[in-house]
């Protein structure tokens, strides 16, 4: 996380951070990264001492182009149309399109820690004539506009182009028109039915006076107004942005010659993929944002996304893995060596810092929390899945005290995260279903070292009572050592002794979820029973 420290080292005096995102559909659980990265640099910021104001803003004045989703009879009715002007698909009393898919985004904000100052939606602005002096700024600039685009991204525009988007008086479609002719006061305007592939305009043609909402600027000028407009200081944006000639570039160059104003510094953030592809909500690919905050704690999804550098992937994958526990994993060993405790592995560089931008609190006392004790999520999906066990009574005697209030809170979510995992997301080889009233019939097959492993262990349980997962995985590493058995094949015997199956989830946590006496019984008789069958 020093990158962050860094970028806030770098700088001086108030700051405006900023982002905006176009709703044009069910927002991806990858589209978090930028926020999240944005609220950590304010963080850092303000942490520094620096007067810093974090913005977030909606872009729905961009056309509707995600025909996927839109009902057969509206398609032709609102391709093109603004996002802002378009009914809610849901009919859920959102007043359109743009403020439905928007506000299930935002809404997952609160929960994850992230508050910005304000947000602002852009068809709220253009009415207000706040964005009028930059329309007629780029109206009166035209050429330099055009000779950007030809320079920085190789995109030619006839002569009589102008850098504007009108809304058509008859047909409300703003993708479908293409203005030219400003006067000063107004632009010639055409509906054109074949502008565009995705949507028909309807042949209107006229002036319009371009101010008031009545139009908006293209995407590229419209970013480069609200740097202007808010006075934003530092905006990250995502590497598909960042490409030589992209938008970033092009917006850059609008800022500097047609806004004389110098763009905010840049942070190029990667992807979040899933299953090597970047995320795409509309190609199937990646869970919805709002989706993936009922499964993965508000916490440990802040962590996914600062554990790794903003330019680096992060590869993410909860359909039928173990990703979600192996989460939970990582961010408790860099919780315990937060506070102190010997860990095992490297750690990242920086991990007291990724840790504390993890909590949803800007000002918790780091330390304190770290030092909590939390149930591992693998160990907790296997309580949550044997019939009567008291969970906190459990917890509690692996802690060897009573957990506190925090503690208790920690754990309820976790096995809330638990049971919408086992239902949504978890492989097959981590449900289960423990043979309690007789011994699987597949433990026949254990082999002879695997008998004397299993015994063994038994004894082992018996003399030192691990009692949670860790002392049971390393007590199954150590016997097996002993009885020069790969692991392997030792968790391949606990798996028959007590699920009838070759796999399972880890055999340390399967054992400690069960009785300690029904626990050590089992082992003995698997080892026994597998004698007696091949005798």
């Amino acid at each position: 996380m020093d990158w962050a420290d860094e970028l806030a080292a770098s700088v001086d005096g108030p700051q405006v951070v900023n982002d905006s995102k176009t709703p044009s559909g069910t927002v991806h659980v990858g589209s978090l990264r930028g926020p999240v990265i944005l609220d950590v640099i304010t963080r850092a910021l303000r942490a520094r001492g620096l007067p810093t104001t974090l913005l977030y803003g909606v872009d729905d004045l961009d056309p509707m182009d995600a025909q996927a989703l839109l009902s057969p009879d509206a398609i032709e009715r609102e391709m093109g149309r603004p996002l802002a002007h378009v009914p809610d698909p849901a009919g859920d009393c959102h007043a359109s399109y743009a403020r439905h898919f928007a506000g299930i985004f935002i809404d997952t904000f609160a929960g994850l820690g992230i508050h910005p100052d304000r947000y602002y939606w852009m068809s709220d602005i253009y009415p207000t004539g706040q964005m009028d002096p930059y329309i007629r700024i780029a109206l009166d600039r035209a050429e330099v506009v055009r000779d950007v685009y030809r320079r920085v991204a190789n995109v030619r525009h006839p002569d009589h182009w102008l850098p504007l988007g009108v809304i058509c008086p008859d047909c409300g479609k703003v993708g479908t028109t293409i203005a030219s002719d400003w006067d000063g006061e107004t632009v010639a305007v055409a509906c054109r039915p074949d502008l565009v592939t995705w949507a028909v305009g309807c042949g209107w043609a006229g002036r319009v006076a371009p101010f008031g909402g009545a139009a908006k600027l293209p995407w590229n000028l419209e970013w480069a107004a609200q740097w202007s407009l808010f006075g934003v200081t530092i905006e990250p944006n995502g590497k598909d942005l960042a490409t030589a000639g992209g938008s970033r570039d092009r917006s850059n160059a609008i800022s500097r010659e047609v806004y004389d104003r110098e763009p905010p510094m840049n942070f190029p953030y990667e992807f979040l993929n899933i299953g090597g592809k970047k995320m795409s909500t509309s190609k199937g690919r990646g869970a919805a944002a709002h989706t993936i905050t009922t499964v993965v704690p508000p916490e440990q999804l802040r962590f996914l996304f600062v554990r790794s550098r903003p330019e680096s992937v992060i590869e993410f994958d909860p359909e039928g893995t173990d990703a979600i526990p192996r989460l939970f994993d990582e961010f408790d060993r860099l919780a315990d060596a937060t506070a102190g405790k010997e860990v095992r592995g490297e750690l990242p560089s920086g991990h007291e810092n990724i840790f504390r931008f993890s909590l949803l609190d800007a000002d918790a006392d780091v330390a304190g929390v770290a030092d909590a004790y939390r149930p591992p999520f693998a160990h907790l999906a296997l309580l949550a899945q044997v019939p009567g066990v008291d969970v906190v009574a459990r917890v509690e005697a692996e802690k060897s005290a009573p957990l506190s209030g925090a503690e208790r809170a920690e754990l309820d979510t976790r096995l809330s995260s638990v049971r919408r995992w086992l239902e949504a997301y978890a492989p097959e080889r981590a449900r289960l279903e423990i043979r309690r009233d007789a011994l699987p019939a597949e433990a026949s097959t254990l082999r002879p070292e695997q008998r004397g492993f299993l015994r063994a262990l038994a004894e082992t349980a018996r003399a030192d009572a691990p009692a949670s997962g860790e002392q049971w995985q390393s007590a199954i590493f150590a016997v097996a050592a002993e009885h020069g058995i790969d692991a392997k094949a030792a968790f391949n015997a606990i798996y028959l002794a007590f699920l009838g199956r070759a796999n399972g989830p880890r055999a340390g946590w399967l054992l400690a979820s069960l009785e300690h006496d029904f626990a050590i019984a089992r082992l003995d008789r698997a080892g026994a029973a597998a004698e007696e069958a091949t005798a």
